[in-house]
C-alpha cells in the first residue's frame, strides 16, 4: 500500500430530535456488538462528535434545546 494512500470510512451523521435528549452514545440503533462506554454528549453548540466511534451528532431543524 502507498503510503499516501488512505481508506476513508464515511463517517455516520445521527439527527435528534428534543425527544432524544440528553444525547449519548452508543445511540439506541447501534447494535450490541459494536457498543462502546456510554458517553453523553453537549449539543448545545448544535453538533457533537462521539470520541470513541467518531459518530456525530446533530440537531434536527428547529429543535430548540430548554435549560433545566
Amino acid at each position: 500500500m502507498n503510503a499516501t494512500s488512505q481508506a476513508t470510512t464515511p463517517v455516520a451523521i445521527v439527527e435528534l430530535q428534543a425527544k432524544d435528549l440528553p444525547a449519548h452514545c452508543p445511540n439506541p440503533a447501534m447494535p450490541l456488538w459494536s457498543s462502546h462506554p456510554r458517553v453523553y454528549l453537549d449539543l448545545s453548540h448544535g453538533a457533537a462528535t462521539c470520541s470513541y466511534c467518531g459518530t456525530q451528532y446533530k440537531l434536527a431543524p428547529g429543535t430548540v434545546l430548554k435549560a433545566h
